[in-house]
């Protein structure tokens, strides 16, 4: 700052500051109701949408990036206000009746051909969403949910940190409390859902082979996944009742809980001590390069326009869940669901732990922000594209053993 604003504007400089600062965390919560639009479906006519959002000094700045859908009673059409003007996915520009409603797109709702011909428009645009909605998992109801009819065992069975697990819930609008030694078991993880009259439940219990497994205060340090439920006041709601954004959303928020918290994705994770290594490492090496979830295979299906536009092109390809890196030294599979690494030619474990506060990839810009995991994977297959240049030598001694 140059020394006569400091001299001349101290009050002037003073108030900008607490405005940027304002600013910022507006913008913050402002990205989170903007991403909870697309589980509660509301929808606006056409001159409120646009003073609420389009129009709006610091709210357009976010939604001006997303895709809207506009409902004219006859028909639905899907745009983008980039440049303030609606256009659809031909870019063709759409005028808007003042009778017409306006609510935020859902991929979930509309046939997968259009989703596949929106993540394209979004990246030919250079658009960077403030979170993901082209690129956004689904999770539509499965065989096997409509054969448990009440409940769904998705994503049962993960050992996750239920420190970390619990800020990801509640940072995502559902309640948990913390459980320890002194607790009865299943205790649940549950989202309200008052404009659908439902509650949303994950039960999780203390994970086999743990019961040491508390802190200093008798707290679990991890926790076990069990179903989802939903529920109305009184009863049970068949899964093939839930709305259909509905249950992918709640789904997805389940699915992060897992992806951030589960000890599969930790790259140290392999080692946890004592008898839990043996109870546990089998659930590790499954989770950590077993068959890819919902995010991952979006991260495939972006990768796979990705890649070709970067600089390690040529040493680089996808193959089944993995991101395959020809080093100079060594062949690397880097595991698309997880991010953990596989080294040719015996498939060693490369162990590489993203450092506190790394943001992954520099100078790639992907179409959405919140996939911190797919920026550690281009990072991680940057670095490995140039082995032979690492000098850190926690990497290279596994690299290149004596």
């Amino acid at each position: 700052m140059p020394a006569a604003v400091k001299r001349d504007f101290a009050e002037e400089l003073k108030a900008l500051k607490v405005q940027a600062k304002d600013v910022v965390a507006m913008v913050a919560a402002q990205r989170m109701r903007l991403e909870r639009l697309l589980l509660d479906d509301r929808e606006w006519d056409a001159a409120v949408w646009r003073e609420r959002y389009v129009d709006h000094l610091l709210v357009s700045v976010l939604a001006r990036n997303l895709i809207w859908q506009v409902d004219n009673g006859a028909s639905l059409t899907a745009v983008v206000a980039f440049d303030g003007e609606l256009r659809d996915i031909d870019g063709e520009l759409v005028e808007v009746a003042a009778t017409d409603r306006i609510r935020l797109w859902h991929p979930a709702t509309v046939p997968t051909e259009e989703v596949g011909a929106w993540r394209r428009r979004v990246e030919d645009l250079g658009v960077v969403q403030p979170f993901k909605q082209a690129h956004r998992e689904v999770y539509l109801l499965t065989a096997a949910e409509e054969r448990t009819d009440l409940y769904s065992n998705r994503f049962a069975g993960h050992i996750i940190r239920q420190h970390q697990f619990a800020a990801l819930a509640r940072g995502r609008g559902w309640r948990y409390r913390l459980q320890g030694a002194f607790d009865a078991p299943d205790e649940q993880a549950h989202i309200q859902l008052p404009q659908y009259g439902l509650r949303a439940s994950l039960w999780v219990d203390r994970p086999w082979g743990a019961d040491d497994d508390w802190n200093d205060t008798g707290i679990f340090n991890h926790v076990l996944t069990d179903q989802v439920r939903f529920t109305t006041d009184r009863d049970a709601v068949h899964l093939r009742d839930v709305p259909v954004r509905v249950l992918s959303e709640v789904l997805r928020d389940v699915d992060l809980f897992v992806g951030v918290a589960s000890i599969g994705s930790d790259p140290a994770g392999q080692d946890n001590g004592g008898a839990r290594r043996d109870a546990w490492g089998d659930y590790w090496s499954s989770y950590s390069f077993g068959e890819l979830g919902a995010a991952a295979e979006v991260r495939k299906d972006l990768l796979s326009r990705l890649l070709p536009r970067l600089a390690i092109a040529d040493v680089t390809r996808i193959e089944d869940r993995f991101l395959v890196v020809e080093g100079r030294l060594r062949r690397y599979r880097i595991h698309l669901g997880s991010g953990n690494i596989l080294m040719a030619p015996n498939d060693q474990y490369l162990c590489i732990v993203p450092g506190r506060g790394e943001k992954g990839a520099d100078g790639v810009m992907l179409p959405f922000e919140g996939d911190q995991l797919l920026s550690v994977i281009l990072s991680k297959a940057m670095l490995l594209a140039s082995d032979d240049k690492i000098t850190d030598t926690t990497i290279t001694s596994q690299i290149v053993r004596p």
